[in-house]
């Protein structure tokens, strides 16, 4: 069962918004994840569908979130290890104002790709539930899984999940 994931109240009345105002289209595993085009630090535009063959660990977080301070490292530390094996971290960020990520990701920095969704339509579009959530998406761009939360004493699990999905035949 997954820790806890809402920690502020700021938190839990923008993920309320999002879930019980907003429509969601949600993502079923085996089928494509949901395309999207944000832009990243340098407000360059990044596209899921430009990772097309690559593995994409796609994280939506929120400089709110305490599990996303553990996340963080976590995810530098499997960029750095499968990156040169095709394996792509994105990073969804769902702060309504991008100067709370920025402050955030100052204190912690992301050696991935971080992209920003003030406007939660990414959000949305993923049905997400809270933060961290995470989706692998496999090199046909298909979700093979989802996760809620993070704990560091199932990271190895999540990393052989990955490890595995690496090794699945190219298509």
């Amino acid at each position: 069962m997954s820790q806890p994931f809402i920690s502020s109240r700021r938190g839990f009345i923008l993920l309320a918004f999002a879930l019980f105002v907003l429509p969601a289209h949600g993502v079923d595993l085996g089928k494509p994840a949901p395309d999207f085009d944000l832009q990243n630090l340098k407000l360059e535009a990044v596209k899921l569908s430009g990772y097309q063959g690559k593995v994409v660990y796609l994280d939506f977080w929120a400089s709110w979130c305490g599990p996303c301070r553990e996340t963080f490292p976590w995810m530098n530390e499997m960029q750095a290890k499968y990156g040169k094996d095709g394996f792509e971290i994105v990073a969804v960020n769902i702060d309504k104002k991008r100067p709370d990520a920025d402050k955030f990701l100052a204190q912690i920095p992301a050696e991935f790709t971080v992209v920003f969704d003030t406007k939660l339509s990414v959000a949305r579009s993923y049905a997400l539930k809270g933060a961290p959530t995470s989706f692998l998406i496999d090199r046909a761009g298909n979700v093979v899984s989802t996760h809620l939360g993070f704990q560091k004493d199932r990271a190895a699990e999540l990393e052989a999940h990955i490890a595995k999905t690496l090794e699945a035949p190219k298509n």
